[in-house]
Parts: structure tokens; sequence; C-alpha cells
């Protein structure tokens, strides 16, 4: 396992730059199957997988909006106790409203941050993500998203490669699956014994370029949010890999948990469907896969 440079200073390139965009869900922690629930921070979820007892901990997938270090850690006091830390923090990949708290958090706590081996430059501060696409096909954030920060931060010494075996370290019944598209290094987990996903942004459930629909988070499976997704072919297979796995439940990094026959559906129409409904008509990245 390749172990990234670390030589520069911890630094949060972030951390002064809040995203005024929030949604009716915001603050809502909801149980998605048997431990693990997910927390709307904002317009987006982070995820808790593990329960109270030291024995077994816990883990942090995902880190949230900018400023949202307080809000995560209010909520690890009251679902896991007062000086409880987890196990470790995985990130599913680095864009700025998935790590926007991590820096603070892996400070805080001192434990170590996993991420695929491709993700590491833009977690290390050495490479930052290319721009978002205003010229995207999309609704208003999309047109917004140049507002939005694509450098790196930099998690220095806390910062690891996620095992090559696709297991995860802290997390034993799980399994990290390569979900490349919508950044080059983003991974899901998933839990075979009952059919879990945590599938962070390699589909959403809310149509995230539409400021109206995030907001209210409108429920829709859709494909990765337009204006960060820069490899169309690898986002595609991505979902077919997913929805080959049969998920029974399915936190996404964007929208409200789904289940059941309505995640199947769901699921199986963005796969089969995946040029016309997710791939957008134009934009600076779009490269078409018929």
């Amino acid at each position: 396992m390749k172990e990234p440079n670390t030589d520069r200073d911890i630094e949060n390139t972030v951390d002064d730059r809040y995203i005024p965009i929030t949604s009716v869900k915001s603050g809502a922690l909801q149980t998605v199957a048997e431990r693990v629930c997910c927390l709307t921070v904002q317009v987006v979820n982070v995820c808790f997988i593990g329960n109270r007892e030291p024995a077994d901990g816990w883990v942090l997938v995902d880190a949230g909006m900018p400023h949202s270090a307080d809000t995560i850690q209010h909520v690890v006091r009251e679902q896991f106790g007062e000086h409880s830390k987890p196990k470790a923090i995985v990130l599913t990949h680095g864009h700025f409203d998935h790590v926007g708290a991590v820096v603070e958090l892996a400070e805080a706590w001192q434990v170590p941050v996993y991420a695929h081996e491709l993700e590491l430059p833009y977690v290390t501060g050495r490479q930052s993500y290319p721009d978002p696409d205003a010229s995207v096909e999309g609704g208003l954030l999309a047109k917004l998203s140049p507002l939005f920060p694509n450098e790196p931060v930099n998690l220095g010494k806390h910062v690891r490669a996620l095992p090559s075996d696709g297991t995860i370290p802290g997390l034993p019944e799980w399994r990290w699956i390569p979900t490349p598209g919508h950044s080059p290094g983003h991974v899901s987990l998933f839990r075979e014994a009952d059919r879990t996903l945590i599938a962070g942004d390699a589909f959403v459930t809310v149509r995230q370029d539409s400021l109206f629909k995030v907001i209210l988070q409108f429920e829709e499976i859709c494909g990765p949010p337009r204006y960060f997704t820069t490899d169309w072919k690898a986002a595609k297979e991505s979902v077919q890999r997913l929805e080959a796995l049969k998920p029974a439940a399915a936190v996404t990094g964007h929208g409200v948990p789904v289940f059941g026959a309505e995640l199947a559906q769901g699921l199986a129409r963005l796969s089969g469907q995946f040029d016309r409904v997710a791939v957008p008509d134009y934009g600076r990245y779009v490269d078409r896969i018929h």
C-alpha cells in the first residue's frame, strides 16, 4: 500500500468558505440500517457506522460541509458519548462538501483518515480538482458552481490509502468498491450481510444541480452531480457496478436514504438509461458514451 507524501503542514483550505445553501433536512439524523445512521449537514450527508460500545467502536464516513465540525461533534456526543471518537474517518472522495470538517475532526480526534490512492493528491495539498463546470446542462446550482472551492485540503500525517484488497480498517463487515467518474478515486462502501450501500456521489437521490429540489430534498434517483463529474463513461460503469449489487438500502452523498423496491427500480432505471437520464446534453466534461 503506497503511503502519501505528508511533508507539508496540515491545512484546511475550505475553512473560510462557508457555502450559504441548505435544505429542509439539515440537522436530521436518520437510521439507514443496523448500526448505520446518516446526518444531513446543509445539503450533504455524513454517515456513522457502529455503536457506543468501545469494543466495537464506530467509523465516520465523509466529513460534511465547511464549518460543520461543531455540528458533527455535537451529534457524536449525543449518539456515542461525551468523549467518544471514531476508530477512523473514511472518505468516499475529496470534494469540498465531503471534506469540509475533516482536517478539524482529524486533529481533534487524532485518528487516521482513509481515502482511495487516486484521491490522495486532493487531500494532501498537492493537486486541485478540475474547475466546476458552470456551462453544463442543469439548474441554478450548476450555474453557481464556480463559487464552490476545488482546492485540496492537506491532511498531512493523518491520511492513509485504503487497502488495495477492498477491506476497510475498522469495518470488518464492509468492503470498499471503486466507483470513479465523479472523481478519479471515488469509492462506495457495501455491507454484504444486509446489502447496505453508502454510495457517496456515485449516484444521488436528489437532482443536485437544481436549487429548488435541493432545498426541498425532492426525492429522485439521479446520476452524480453534473458540475463536478469529469468522466461520464466511468460514472456510468460505476452505477452499473452498484446496481449489480442489488442493494436493499442506500444512503447517498446528497438526498434522502432509499430502500427496497423503490431503490431497486430507481437504480435499475438509472443504470439502464444512464446516457439519457444522467449524462448532460452539453458541458465541458461531457464525453458522449453511446
